[in-house]
């Protein structure tokens, strides 16, 4: 249940964690009936909510058949996963990191190498990005970043449970952590870039295979 205020945007919200608990997966329909019942909200809420989702890219709304969680694709991978990267890159260099900001990094980078499920493991390394560039103030950028993050965490659930593969990603976050705390963002900036394209470099041949 939700409380009756904004409804819009809790609904939006309540559909964008959905998705990152991995109850809502790419390519499943969203019934509004249903929806309106269990949140106890009119269809309008909801209907505004799946629109702002749809202006982010993350549902689609098909003519006829309704609204959709939108489907994976190549050529939308390597345009988030770039834009992602640049994104985050942006954030880290307009950000200050203090000695509380640096141990929960550390602390999210341990979650993520001790996780033994892979939703656990993706959320985990999801929520290490959203600490990179939690002390980034410009919000409109943090919301764009929320919303492209939902898609990113959809493409990851359907690829990346591969427990081998964090091995160098792993390597990768414990170069940003360093670099931070030498106060070298220019090269924590660096390694992050390369660490979203790495992932995007392993998306793209699963994509390629399907």
């Amino acid at each position: 249940m939700i409380v009756k205020t904004n409804f819009r945007d809790q609904v939006r919200e309540y559909l964008l964690q959905q998705m990152r608990e991995g109850k809502l997966n790419a390519g499943q329909s969203v019934n509004l009936a249903a929806l309106a019942r269990q949140l106890n909200v009119s269809v309008t809420p909801i209907r505004e909510a799946l629109t702002q989702l749809q202006q982010s890219q993350v549902i689609e709304a098909i003519p006829n058949r309704g609204f959709f969680i939108k489907e994976l694709s190549h050529e939308e991978a390597k345009n988030l996963y770039e834009i992602v990267a640049q994104l985050e890159v942006l954030a880290l260099d307009e950000s200050t990191f203090d000695k509380e900001t640096i141990s929960k990094l550390r602390t999210q980078q341990q979650l993520i190498q001790t996780a033994e499920a892979p939703l656990d493991r993706i959320n985990a390394y999801m929520n290490f990005h959203e600490l990179l560039t939690i002390n980034y103030k410009n919000t409109v950028a943090q919301q764009i970043l929320n919303d492209l993050r939902t898609r990113v965490f959809l493409y990851e659930k359907a690829f990346m449970s591969d427990e081998s593969f964090y091995f160098n990603s792993d390597n990768q976050h414990e170069a940003i952590i360093s670099a931070i705390e030498d106060d070298n963002v220019p090269s924590a900036a660096l390694v992050l870039k390369m660490n979203w394209f790495l992932v995007q470099d392993y998306i793209e041949k699963q994509l390629v295979v399907l």
